[in-house]
């Protein structure tokens, strides 16, 4: 049995704060627009041949690039992030729990990596341009034809000896709980002989904002990147967990199950 951590006491969705809101908006709304008016064509223009194969220490000018977009949308969104932890370098597969879109930024801003992603994120707004030109991966969901041609681009990507980001759960979550781990994903790095990396994302202090940054019941990806835009400054924690090399275990079930007690109990502590 996969231990659960007990539940989140369930917290309101509704934006409060009033004025303190109103002023967090007349602040960061322009810090979003100069974010996306001058450091994002820097960081696509670094992403393009021939600056993108630039080598800046064990990373890219590229990869340099996009992780500090990332980490300037998430201070602005008033996320002060807090690693635990090293990502690994190299072919990896990096597994995590998953809330809300910002998800994706978090681990962004700490190691460039082209996630696995549902085909509709392809149409939100901004974020599914910006995912288009960083390496995603889009999958639709249901389709087993789909997910098999998913994994072998992900088995093509390591062995080339790039990261891959996947949030097992399939979809997102409410914050409350983590979800049961999918195993065929994990089938990748089985092929392609590279480790698996744990991730927990924990928001606010102890985890106690997850369901704040989830998407309430029916809420739009805009609906819920306006909120958050006014929502108070908190921590974003990104813990990088003791990884799962290859022969450590048999088969992708374990190594599915291991990953997720492993987060589980990050999450927990």
């Amino acid at each position: 049995m996969n231990p659960t951590p007990p539940r989140a006491p369930r917290r309101s969705r509704r934006p409060a704060g009033g004025l303190a809101r109103i002023c967090r908006y007349l602040y960061r709304i322009p810090l979003l627009l100069l974010h996306l008016l001058l450091p994002l064509p820097l960081t696509m223009l670094c992403l393009a041949p021939p600056f993108a194969r630039i080598a800046w220490g064990p990373e890219t000018l590229g990869d340099r690039a996009v992780r500090a977009w990332s980490a300037g949308l998430l201070w602005i969104f008033g996320f002060r992030l807090r690693r635990f932890g090293t990502p690994l370098p190299g072919a990896a597969l990096f597994v995590a729990n998953h809330v809300s879109w910002i998800d994706i930024e978090t681990l962004h801003s700490q190691r460039m990596m082209g996630f696995v992603a549902k085909s509709e994120i392809a149409r939100w707004p901004l974020v599914g341009w910006l995912a288009a030109r960083g390496q995603t991966i889009f999958h639709q969901r249901g389709s087993t034809d789909s997910l098999n041609g998913v994994i072998e681009l992900m088995v093509g990507r390591l062995r080339e000896g790039r990261a891959v980001g996947v949030f097992p759960e399939g979809r997102t979550r409410s914050g409350e709980e983590v979800g049961p781990f999918h195993a065929r994903i994990f089938q990748a790095a089985v092929d392609a002989q590279v480790p698996v990396q744990p991730v927990a994302l924990r928001y606010g202090n102890g985890g106690d904002a997850q369901t704040v940054v989830a998407f309430a019941p029916r809420e739009s990806f805009l609906a819920n990147f306006l909120r958050l835009l006014g929502e108070r400054p908190r921590v974003a924690e990104v813990h990088f967990l003791a990884p799962v090399a290859p022969g450590d275990v048999d088969g992708r079930r374990r190594i599915a199950e291991l990953a997720r007690e492993r987060i589980v109990a990050a999450m927990a502590g």
